[in-house]
């Protein structure tokens, strides 16, 4: 008889590679915060309410030098307004017979690095499940959480004996998400991505970091629906 894993059991090895990404950003995170002056519980409280990724970094900036709450919020806000896209696109991926039922508890958890691999994961023939995004999305949000508190426990002054080792660790998000991305490539795909790049390398020099993520956005999803 044939022994299969349960699939939040699959989800959660599945997110092994997100989590090895995760934990040292957060970790460094977690140091940034005290150093700016936050408690180990209110950095804490920072990742595990907004879950933002490398936006955390961006929040803690603005808060720290003085930035009215409601500006940090809306520059969340405007940063991460591709994830109102995730969902829909893994939907149209996963097919019309696939689950949504507690599609509102693990949508919380689609990261740019939990929807590249839960895409590559249909990309590979894998049926849609929602205890596999469960465990998928677990693992990423622990993870992030616990690197946050660990960091903030550890102190300010952590890595002040490691600069190339605190240089390195902003790069691996995208080096993360790039590999998931490569995962799945595939030549149609291509100019789509081409568009998406070029509209946000042109965006962010034109006008900001951000507006060149949102004009990014905005291109590659429409390129796609030409594509298509």
């Amino acid at each position: 008889m044939t022994r299969t894993r349960p699939p939040f059991l699959d989800g959660l090895l599945a997110s092994l590679p997100i989590v090895l990404g995760y934990f040292p950003i957060a970790f460094s995170f977690g140091v940034a915060a005290t150093r700016a002056d936050f408690t180990a519980l209110e950095a804490f409280a920072l990742s595990l309410i907004i879950y933002a990724g490398a936006s955390q970094f961006l929040a803690l900036a603005l808060l720290s030098s003085g930035a009215p709450v409601l500006v940090a919020a809306f520059t969340l806000v405007a940063m991460n307004l591709r994830h109102v896209l995730y969902g829909p696109a893994l939907m149209r991926e996963a097919g019309a017979d696939a689950g949504r039922r507690h599609a509102w508890v693990w949508a919380w958890s689609l990261t740019d690095e939990v929807f590249g691999q839960a895409l590559g994961a249909l990309a590979r023939g894998q049926r849609f499940s929602e205890a596999y995004m469960f465990g998928l999305g677990f693992g990423a949000y622990a993870a992030w959480v616990a690197g946050t508190l660990a960091g903030a426990l550890a102190g300010g002054g952590a890595l002040e004996g490691w600069p190339a080792l605190n240089a390195g660790l902003g790069f691996m998000l995208p080096a993360l998400f790039l590999a998931l991305l490569l995962s799945i490539l595939s030549r149609p795909q291509l100019p789509v991505i081409a568009v998406a790049g070029l509209a946000t390398v042109v965006g962010t020099l034109g006008l900001s970091p951000t507006s060149g993520i949102l004009l990014g956005m905005l291109a590659g999803a429409v390129a796609g629906l030409v594509r298509r």
